[in-house]
């Protein structure tokens, strides 16, 4: 039996990058971000995550880093770090939890609450730049998608699927 036996139409098999959906996703994925993140870093000097636990703080005040890793999907290390500057910037305030005393929740401070508010407005407006070119029906679509294509990947991941 020859390889293209064994592994089906060996064309249909081979990689090409630019039609791997997973490649083309996280390369939007990253374009988006990086476009947002130029405003962000140039007015108020802060990288993607943390811009990324700002925005989780927010909406989840009280978090540890652990609730940040999995909300954001970001590596720890990267967490860790990030939280340690926004800490040191006064931003965020590392406060000890009531029901794990050794554990510690990380909130955004007066200031960081601030930052959180001006971003987050030229935020939305980087986003309705990028997607204000598209029709309300085409990004209702997308979305759900997304929530398609998430919901997938953690069935596979967690090996349900």
């Amino acid at each position: 039996m020859s390889t293209e036996d064994q592994s089906g139409d060996a064309a249909a098999d081979e990689l090409r990058l630019d039609q791997f959906l997973p490649y083309r996703l996280s390369l939007a994925s990253n374009l988006v971000s990086e476009t947002i993140a130029a405003t962000y870093r140039s007015h108020f000097g802060l990288t993607i995550p943390e811009w990324r636990i700002v925005a989780v703080i927010a909406e989840g005040e009280g978090m540890t880093q652990r609730d940040i890793v999995h909300r954001t999907r970001m590596d720890k290390v990267t967490v860790s770090r990030a939280a340690k500057v926004l800490v040191g910037r006064g931003l965020v305030a590392r406060q000890v939890r009531e029901e794990d005393r050794r554990s510690h929740a990380l909130v955004l401070t007066d200031q960081g609450k601030e930052l959180h508010r001006r971003i987050g407005a030229q935020a939305r407006a980087m986003e309705r730049a990028i997607f204000g070119r598209f029709e309300a029906e085409e990004l209702a679509a997308f979305e759900a998608m997304l929530r398609r294509i998430d919901a997938a990947a953690l069935e596979v991941l967690e090996g349900k699927g």
